[in-house]
């Protein structure tokens, strides 16, 4: 079972949250919180989550860090218990985290609105 580093989590949140505004610092944190629940382990269970924790989860689940998963079981008085699970999408952090930026990917609107007026306005 591979297991996700920090680094490798915090870079593959760089190549998708970070690009929609997320800071350096926000990312650090996330990433923190994340493997807080996971460990080194590729699972959680849903019961152990409280509502703004799912939100969290569901959100990550967009950007194709996380996924789901649910097992059935059958209960001895014949009922069906459904146990629903987070996984942590290992293989396809730790293949964001190690890819090579690609140029015709970079958001060039964030990239020219990080550049100073001063830049801007500055004579050659």
């Amino acid at each position: 079972m591979p297991v996700v580093t920090m680094e490798e989590l915090k870079e593959a949140m760089r190549k998708t949250l970070g690009r929609k505004g997320l800071s350096e610092k926000e990312i650090a944190s996330l990433a923190e919180y994340l493997l807080s629940f996971f460990g080194f382990g590729e699972e959680v269970v849903d019961n152990r989550l409280d509502v703004e924790d799912r939100d969290v989860f569901y959100m990550l689940e967009e950007e194709g860090l996380l996924t789901t998963r649910q097992e059935e079981i059958h209960l001895k008085r014949g009922k069906l218990w459904r146990i629903h699970y987070w996984v942590l999408r290992t293989a396809h952090i730790k293949e964001l985290a190690h890819a090579e930026e690609d140029e015709s990917e970079i958001d060039h609107q964030l990239l020219y609105s990080s550049i100073s007026e001063e830049v801007w306005s500055r004579n050659l």
